[in-house]
């Protein structure tokens, strides 16, 4: 999470959605970064509504404007799946070195999730307080990227160039045609707000 001061913004960081870069550029330019560990990076919208969000407010004297990025459900779940498959990550209970894809997306969608594809939901994160469908107050594509780059440009009066950081390995995401569709009826919340963005 980055928060820009003069600008009255704060950058949530969705998980697989370059997060990682986007820090790399801007950690500079911001006021506050929560990059560690992940679960401060990380920090969902309802989080940030709850308790980062008030504390802004009372010491700035005014509102925040909260951005975040969301991804298409499907590829989202295949950059978790080829992030897992790192050597790095050496638990084997986490890693998805040894599996292909259906059957990371087999336990993504099974209750209780495998530790290996316990990798939470977008809807989720993104959700505001009670009964707020959504924690942000922009929210934009991260597969039309430029769109939000040039945002952020515009807002920070700063020209950005966005560095290749934390690239997942490369790996087959081809799903049999009844997993795909149970995963897309799983995945409905998810498209549900990312169709209203697209």
């Amino acid at each position: 999470m980055l928060v820009f001061w003069k600008q009255r913004l704060v950058v949530l960081a969705t998980p697989k959605t370059g997060s990682t870069a986007i820090q790399a550029a801007l950690e500079p330019l911001s006021v506050m970064t929560l990059a560690r560990p992940p679960e401060l990076k990380h920090t969902p919208a309802y989080r940030y509504q709850r308790f980062v969000r008030p504390y802004l407010r009372a010491a700035a004297g005014a509102e925040f404007t909260a951005v975040a990025l969301m991804r298409e459900p499907l590829d989202w779940l295949g950059s978790w799946y080829r992030f897992r498959r790192r050597e790095e990550i050496t638990d084997p209970a986490r890693s998805t070195r040894h599996m292909d894809f259906a059957t990371f997306v087999r336990g993504y969608i099974s209750d209780p999730r495998p530790a290996f594809a316990d990798v939470g939901r977008q809807a989720k994160f993104l959700s505001g307080m009670k009964d707020a469908p959504l924690g942000v107050d922009r929210l934009f594509c991260y597969e039309a990227m430029d769109d939000f780059v040039s945002f952020l440009e515009e807002k920070l009066d700063f020209p950005l160039e966005l560095p290749r950081v934390n690239v997942s390995p490369s790996g087959q995401l081809t799903l049999p045609d009844d997993l795909r569709a149970e995963a897309l009826t799983y995945l409905a919340p998810e498209y549900a707000l990312y169709n209203e963005i697209v």
